[in-house]
């Protein structure tokens, strides 16, 4: 089938998000400049950048955690791993400003070592970052739109040392999780892990 966007699709969900997919979780806690903490994850995140290495998230409508990253200007990325997956899912629920998502999940803020911001102790993996900019996004148009997209600038990395073998971290060993379309997500494992090297090119 093709579909222009602006026709819609005639399905019975938008099947987009099942095509940029499955997208890694920018599970994304930060403070407030009062010391309230907030913890949610985003599936609309990744590296962008490295020399130096470059996470972006985009949140669709401004909420809490792009306001704190905004006024303390810091924010920690957790990795969302199968064994967290429930926890994590917890943290999505829309709780009132200031209500803890750690105490609601049952998750263990750990303190970081260059960040104000906690991270979650039960996560094999965390990026401190310090906040580069949010950018309000617009349409073609010019429109603007309810979307943040918030750049950070890793400057502290946290890795379990169960998960580093011979120097190289075993990423599929964390399971970490993914975001799919609708209600699905994916799970990276040992068995499904393959390597390849890139072509030298011709000439």
């Amino acid at each position: 089938m093709f579909y222009e966007v602006s026709g819609g699709h005639g399905l019975p969900h938008d099947p987009l998000k099942a095509l940029v997919g499955p997208r890694p979780i920018g599970w994304v806690s930060a403070v407030s400049a009062r010391g309230e903490v907030n913890l949610a994850p985003y599936s609309f995140f990744n590296a962008v950048a490295d020399g130096p290495f470059i996470v972006a998230f985009s949140s669709s409508g401004y909420k809490d955690a792009v306001a704190f990253i905004d006024e303390t200007h810091e924010f920690v990325c957790n990795l969302a791993t199968w064994d967290t997956r429930d926890a994590m899912n917890q943290t999505s629920a829309p709780l009132p400003r200031g209500e803890s998502e750690f105490a609601f999940s049952g998750l263990t803020p750990a303190p970081s070592e260059l960040v104000k911001a906690p991270r979650v102790a039960e996560a094999p993996a965390a990026l401190e970052c310090r906040h580069l900019r949010t950018i309000q996004l617009e349409t073609l148009e010019g429109r603007a739109m309810d979307q943040y997209l918030v750049l950070g600038q890793v400057v502290g990395v946290h890795i379990d040392d169960r998960f580093i073998a011979d120097g190289l971290v075993d990423t599929a060993a964390m399971r970490p999780i993914m975001r799919g379309g609708y209600m699905d997500y994916f799970v990276a494992t040992p068995e499904t892990k393959f390597s390849m090297r890139r072509p030298r090119g011709g000439g």
